[in-house]
């Protein structure tokens, strides 16, 4: 009969050979010093790192299971970087501006946008705190900064500027948001195409923009986007919940009806305009 110990050491073991079984405990989520709490399922396709740690005790050695989830594509290049101009070692990631000589360094390789912004890998982040890193990063980038700099400079502050502008335009708004959170899972919504949606929700989204297209006064284009903002508002909540459980299919799905409404947002907007 196997000892207690040795138990451990074989749980352990079978742990390294098969991790999905881990899977349907609950998990922390490590994005780049960040976390959030989420419940993971088998089916779900994440991809992971996997340590063991070798504790000593008084009753021997124990063998410890450190799993750690991550999105696929979301941690940068781990290749350690030097300063291009001086070969200062960089201890942190990504790295704007070199320490020790100051000069303004290329973007990284596979750093993700949540990486880039210093957010919370999590649907409903901050935006105000995402707004104040746009502000405070565009005031260090922008090219005006760099006119009388080298060519080296001016080209790595150009391509950092459009990079953080991107970056902040994708984590602003719910829709993008989540569709660039599939697309580090390697999912996105098929362009162009209705095929996978309810035919109820077709009809109602039809039903919607007539309504739309029909409208006489301000007031009943208000009426309209004000609907339209109440169902954005609970499809956010919706897609805020299936992220956390790691149910991506669902949240591919939510994104999707997302994306119907948004575009109703706009034209609202487009049809209020008429009336000025």
């Amino acid at each position: 009969m196997l000892s207690a110990n040795s138990l451990r050491v074989v749980r352990s073991s079978r742990a390294v050979l098969h991790p999905n079984r881990l899977l349907t405990n609950r998990l922390s989520v490590t994005c780049s010093g960040h976390w959030m709490s989420t419940s993971l399922h088998k089916k779900d396709t994440w991809h992971s790192n996997f340590n063991v740690t070798t504790v000593r005790t008084e009753k021997g050695l124990f063998y410890s299971t450190n799993y750690i989830p991550s999105l696929r594509n979301y941690t940068a290049n781990q290749v350690k970087l030097n300063c291009w101009n001086c070969s200062q070692l960089f201890d942190k990631k990504p790295t704007f501006f070199c320490m020790s000589c100051k000069v303004v360094q290329p973007p990284e390789e596979g750093t993700s946008f949540f990486q880039i912004m210093d957010c919370d890998c999590t649907f409903t982040l901050d935006t105000q705190k995402l707004q104040k890193r746009y502000l405070q990063l565009q005031r260090s980038l922008h090219p005006d900064n760099f006119s009388q700099k080298s060519a080296k400079e001016q080209e790595y502050s150009e391509s950092q500027s459009a990079l953080v502008n991107k970056a902040y335009k994708t984590l602003l708004k719910p829709l993008s948001r989540g569709l660039y959170m599939l697309e580090l899972q390697g999912m996105q919504l098929e362009e162009g195409t209705d095929s996978g949606a309810d035919s109820h929700f077709l009809m109602e989204l039809m039903e919607i923009n007539e309504a739309l297209d029909e409208a006489q006064t301000p007031e009943e284009a208000n009426k309209i986007g004000q609907d339209t903002k109440g169902k954005l508002a609970e499809l956010t909540e919706q897609i805020d919940a299936a992220l956390r459980k790691g149910e991506l299919q669902a949240a591919k799905a939510l994104l999707g009806q997302m994306k119907y409404y948004a575009n109703i947002d706009e034209k609202v907007k487009e049809k209020l305009s008429e009336f000025m």
